[in-house]
């Protein structure tokens, strides 16, 4: 997600600090949340494929999926 779209969710936030949406706003603020989980998701998901583990006897190995269908 693009820094737009971070700084309209937290227009949104602060809008509806002040007096409840509209259901336009609503929809878009509902959009714009799934949209930024889907990216941090897939971010998280990347770092995780890149990240190795020390084991005790000082071999480094990568760390492996629990459940490789979950994608």
């Amino acid at each position: 997600m693009d820094a737009k779209g971070i700084a309209r969710i937290n227009e949104l936030a602060a809008i509806a600090k002040k007096r409840p949406l509209t259901q336009q706003e609503q929809d878009e603020r509902a959009q714009l949340r799934q949209s930024y989980l889907a990216d941090f998701r897939k971010g998280f998901i990347r770092t995780l494929e890149n990240t190795s583990v020390r084991n005790p006897d000082g071999t480094i190995e990568p760390l492996k999926r629990k459940n490789p269908s979950a994608d």
